[in-house]
């Protein structure tokens, strides 16, 4: 009788670790799918970078080039960001954010293609400064104010 009953909680106790085991590993297995790098432009130039991130989700920041944005059509843009090292070119197919602008501080989400040399963007996030007001508060402020 106490060896069922001890063989019953070793097969208990077993049973519960292979399970916590293999959730862990189910659990590394998803979030290092979902893991999305940042690079610089000029950290995307050096062969290690290309290696690890070939066909995943990365992220490059810098500051839109001047002089280097190209629209193609109504939602198809073509430009260049710089980390002052080196440059990118990122095609982005979408509507800009309100925020766009030359030299203007950008991340871009999407994957590389390193035969084009092309960043080809899923998405844009617009970095600002916490001054930042938009333009239509700015506007209505600059009216209520009395002049001098």
């Amino acid at each position: 009788m106490k060896n069922k009953k001890k063989q019953k909680r070793i097969i208990f106790i077993s049973s519960i670790l292979i399970i916590s085991c293999l959730s862990i590993i189910f659990i590394i297995n998803n979030f290092r799918d979902s893991i999305v790098f940042f690079y610089s432009p000029s950290e995307l130039k050096s062969q290690e970078v290309l290696s690890k991130i070939e066909g995943r989700n990365i992220r490059v920041g810098g500051l839109v080039k001047k002089a280097s944005i190209r629209k193609i059509d109504a939602l198809t843009t073509i430009f260049s960001i710089t980390d002052l090292e080196s440059d990118l070119d990122i095609f982005y197919q979408g509507i800009l954010p309100d925020l766009f602008r030359q030299e203007q501080g950008i991340v871009a989400i999407g994957e590389y293609n390193e035969k084009e040399g092309q960043f080809i963007a899923k998405e844009l996030l617009i970095k600002h400064d916490e001054n930042y007001m938009p333009p239509e508060i700015k506007d209505s402020l600059k009216g209520s104010r009395p002049a001098d």
